[in-house]
C-alpha cells in the first residue's frame, strides 16, 4: 500500500531550509537506516509509553490514544525510510509525520512537553540493555561448552607449559576450568554492568527536566526498567554505559586471545595435541600436506575487533561537553552494534570448536614422558625426606637432571648413583637416593600427586567442575530474571489507566 503524502516537516523558526544533500548522503539517511535496523522497536515503544502518560496526565483521550497506537502498530522499515525524506531523516520526526498523517482529526497535546534528547537516549539504552541479555546467553553457553570439554579430560596428562617451555604436569581438563571460570567471571561482571545500566532516562526532556508532571517511575515499569536515572542531566548526557559494556567485552577479549593461542600451539603439527573434524578446517593452496585451523585464527582476529571498538567508543566521548550532543549520542556509538555483532560471533565460533575439539591422549603423554616433568617434585623430596635446604634441593635436583639427559637417560629411567653425584657436587649425602626418584617422574601419578585445593588432581579438578556447575545454574537463573524483568512492562503496552501486569 503506498504511503499517504504528509508535509514536510516544518522547521524550527532559527532555521529556514532543510539539511544539504551533503549532508543527508553523508550523515542524516546513514544515520537513519542504522536506527531503523536497529532502534526502531525501541522507539516505537517508548511512543506507547509516552501515549499512556498523556492519558494520565489528561491530555489524550483514550480513543486518540488507541489510535495513535494502532498507527505506531503499522509502522515498519520501508514506511519510515520512504517518509524520511520529507522529516529530515530524523526518527522522531518520521514517528511523528506517520502517525499525524493518519489520524483523523489532529491531536494537539500529542508531542506537547518532549524532547529528542532523552528519547534518544532511552531508544539507545533498550537496545543496549537487549543486546547485553543476548550476549550474555552467548556467553554462557561457551563457558558451559569449555566446562562440558574440561569435565571429559581430567585424567588425561599434558605438558603444562611457562615461558613456552615444558614445566609441569597438567590436564587438558584442568586448563579448560580456568577457561569456563574466565567465562563466568565475565558473565558475574556484566550482570553487575547490566543492573548499573537498568536505568530509564525517559523524562529528562532536554536537559533540565519536563514542565508537565510525568510520572518517570510509571515509564520506567512501562519500558520494564527496574528504576528511573534520577538526575535529568546524566539521563540524557551519559553514555558511559556504551564505554563499559565495551570495555567488558574487551576485557574478555584479550584474556580468551590467550586461551585461543594455546589451542593454536596445540593443534600444530609440532605439537599434535589438539584436532578439529575436517568441516571445521582448512586447505593449503599449495602444500596438500597440510590441515590448518583458520577458525582458530578467526576467533583471534575477531577478538581484536573488541579493542578497537571500545576504543573507538571511548574516543568518542572524550573531551566532550557533559550534555546531550550529536558526537556523544551518535556518532561515539557508531560502533556499539558491531560490538555486539563481534562478541558474540567470536563465542559462537568459540563454542563450536570446543564443542568438537578432540585431544590426542597418547601424544600427550608421551610428550610428558620425554620431558623430566618431575624435578619440582624431586626438589620436594630432598628438603623433606633428606633435610637439604630448598635451594640448594633445587640445584641438586636440576643438576641431576642434566646428568641425566647427558647419559641419554628417559626421565623414568632412574639412576640413583647420579643423583648421589649431583648432592656430593654440592656437600650433601644422601640416605635412600633410590627412594627419592621413585616415581617421581612417573606420568600416570604425576595428576594425582597434587593435594591442595585448585590443582591438578582429578578430584581437586572435579570440585571446581561441581561449583562451576552450580554458579552456571545461578548464573542463568539471574540472567533470565532479568530478561523477564525488561519484559515485564510489556514494551509500553497498557490498558489505559493501569499496566497489565
Amino acid at each position: 500500500m503506498p504511503v499517504e503524502k504528509a508535509r514536510p516537516t516544518r522547521l524550527s523558526g532559527r532555521v529556514s531550509s532543510g539539511p544539504s544533500h551533503l549532508l543527508r548522503a553523508e550523515v542524516l539517511d546513514p544515520q537513519f537506516d542504522a536506527e531503523v535496523n536497529t532502534l526502531l522497536p525501541h522507539y516505537v515503544a517508548i511512543e506507547k509509553a509516552l501515549v499512556a502518560e498523556y492519558v494520565r496526565m489528561g491530555l489524550l483521550a483514550e480513543g486518540s490514544a488507541h489510535e495513535i497506537n494502532a498507527l505506531l502498530d503499522s509502522v515498519d522499515r520501508d514506511s519510515m525510510i520512504e517518509r524520511s525524506a520529507t522529516a529530515m531523516s530524523d526518527m522522531a520526526f518520521t514517528l511523528e509525520q506517520h502517525v499525524e498523517a493518519g489520524l483523523g482529526e489532529p491531536v494537539a497535546a500529542w508531542h506537547v512537553d518532549r524532547s529528542r534528547n532523552d528519547y534518544q537516549a532511552c531508544a539507545q539504552l533498550l537496545f543496549g540493555r537487549s543486546r547485553l541479555l543476548d550476549a550474555a546467553a552467548t556467553l554462557l553457553e561457551f563457558g558451559r561448552a569449555a566446562h562440558r570439554l574440561a569435565g571429559r579430560h581430567t585424567e588425561h596428562p599434558m605438558p603444562g607449559y611457562t615461558h613456552l617451555q615444558a614445566a609441569q604436569i597438567i590436564s587438558p581438563g584442568f586448563y579448560l576450568a580456568a577457561l569456563s571460570e574466565q567465562a563466568q567471571h565475565s558473565a558475574r561482571r556484566l550482570l553487575s554492568t547490566y543492573d548499573s545500566i537498568d536505568a530509564c532516562p525517559l523524562g529528562a526532556g532536554a536537559m533540565s527536566g519536563q514542565t508537565l508532571p510525568w510520572d518517570r517511575r510509571r515509564l520506567a515499569r512501562l519500558l520494564g526498567f527496574q528504576r528511573i536515572q534520577p538526575l535529568a542531566l546524566t539521563s540524557v548526557a551519559h553514555r558511559g554505559w556504551t564505554v563499559e559494556i565495551t570495555a567488558e567485552f574487551e576485557i574478555l577479549g584479550v584474556q580468551l586471545s590467550r586461551f585461543v593461542t594455546d589451542l593454536m600451539t596445540w593443534g600444530s603439527s609440532a605439537y599434535g595435541f589438539l584436532d578439529l573434524p575436517d568441516e571445521l578446517s582448512g586447505i593449503s593452496s599449495a602444500m596438500p600436506q597440510k590441515k590448518n585451523f583458520p577458525i582458530l585464527e578467526r576467533i583471534r582476529g575477531r577478538l581484536a575487533h573488541l579493542s578497537s571498538t571500545h576504543l573507538d567508543t571511548v574516543l568518542g566521548q572524550r573531551n566532550t561537553a557533559f550534555s546531550n550532543s550529536v558526537e556523544v549520542s551518535k556518532e561515539a556509538g557508531t560502533e556499539l552494534p558491531k560490538a555486539f555483532d563481534t562478541f558474540e560471533s567470536a563465542l559462537r565460533l568459540f563454542t563450536v570448536v570446543l564443542d568438537n575439539a578432540r585431544f590426542d591422549v597418547d601424544r600427550m603423554a608421551r610428550a610428558c614422558e620425554k620431558e623430566f616433568l618431575g624435578g619440582f617434585a624431586l626438589a620436594n623430596r630432598l628438603t623433606l625426606h633428606e633435610g637439604v635446604p630448598w635451594r640448594l634441593a633445587q640445584v641438586i635436583a636440576g643438576r641431576y637432571i642434566v646428568m641425566a639427559m647427558d647419559a641419554g637417560l628417559k626421565p623414568v629411567q632412574i639412576n640413583p648413583d647420579l643423583l648421589i653425584q649431583a648432592a656430593a657436587e654440592n656437600g650433601c649425602q644422601l640416605q635412600d637416593p633410590r627412594a627419592l626418584l621413585h616415581d617421581v617422574f612417573d606420568v600416570a601419578g604425576a595428576l594425582w600427586s597434587m593435594n591442595s585445593s585448585g590443582s591438578t588432581h582429578p578430584e581437586a579438578v572435579g570440585e571446581v567442575l561441581a561449583d562451576q556447575e552450580r554458579e552456571f545454574e545461578r548464573l542463568a537463573r539471574e540472567w533470565n530474571r532479568r530478561r523477564s524483568q525488561s519484559q515485564e512492562g510489556g514494551n509500553g503496552v497498557v490498558q489505559f489507566g493501569h499496566e497489565r501486569g
